[in-house]
């Protein structure tokens, strides 16, 4: 079970304290996949960051079954089998793609440049690539879910993988994902798209820095697309109101 308990973040952005979460209650169990939706800036990479120890809580406790591991840093949380993808991969000058790869094993067994396959790059070609500007944004987010995938931590997190990415690619690490996910693993993922919405056993809706919303996708997807519609026609309708006296 991986447990984020009554967690609140404050950040400072242009020496304002900026309230980004607050109550956020959460439980993840090994064996189901997990999707955390949302507006932009709700707050769902937030709160991944705080899962993976990139942001330090400003209240509240992360749990990794029955650990208190709120103090532990990134590499800590690595070791003891949380791993993360990241939104925008960052790129290291100098370190080739097989160093990478080489570190994430560190935390794992059983594995090799062979990932780059599964994500459709081949070793051959790219495990000697320098992780600089060389690569494109889409081989970079490839290359950092192939890491993710070394790593083959117990809880996987992953921050919008659709981004930067052509649709053939998505459709390709979109089952990559799902075929890779194991009944002893908890999956994460952040994500708009409907496809992964459609592949994971619950949803969690993350609004205005809280949970808002949260349970199996059969019953939480509807509410969320009902609730966008609604959403949709009353930004439509202050439109139609505001243009109402303008000589068009």
């Amino acid at each position: 079970m991986f447990t984020l308990d009554n967690i609140s973040l404050k950040l400072e952005v242009d020496e304002k304290v900026i309230p980004i979460l607050h109550d956020v209650n959460l439980q993840f169990e090994a064996g189901k996949m997990y999707a955390l939706t949302g507006p932009n800036g709700s707050g769902k990479s937030s709160v991944a960051r705080v899962a993976m120890g990139i942001y330090q809580p400003t209240g509240g406790k992360v749990f990794l079954d029955d650990e208190d591991i709120t103090n532990l840093g990134i590499s800590e949380r690595a070791r003891k089998g949380v791993g993360y993808a990241f939104q925008q991969p960052p790129r290291f000058k100098g370190m080739q793609v097989k160093d990478m790869l080489g570190y994430a094993m560190k935390y794992s067994d059983g594995f090799n440049c062979q990932v780059l396959r599964q994500i459709g790059l081949c070793p051959d070609d790219y495990s000697e690539r320098t992780l600089d500007s060389s690569l494109s944004g889409g081989e970079m987010k490839r290359i950092e879910i192939a890491t993710l995938l070394a790593q083959n931590p117990r809880v996987r997190i992953f921050d919008e993988p659709e981004a930067g990415i052509d649709l053939w690619s998505f459709e390709q690490l979109i089952d990559v994902i799902g075929e890779s996910h194991r009944e002893d693993t908890t999956t994460i993922v952040i994500s708009h798209q409907e496809k992964i919405l459609n592949m994971v056993d619950e949803i969690v809706l993350i609004e205005g820095g809280t949970v808002s919303m949260r349970g199996d996708r059969e019953t939480i997807w509807p509410r969320i697309k009902e609730s966008a519609e609604c959403a949709c026609k009353k930004n439509c309708r202050l439109e139609e109101n505001l243009y109402a006296d303008c000589p068009r």
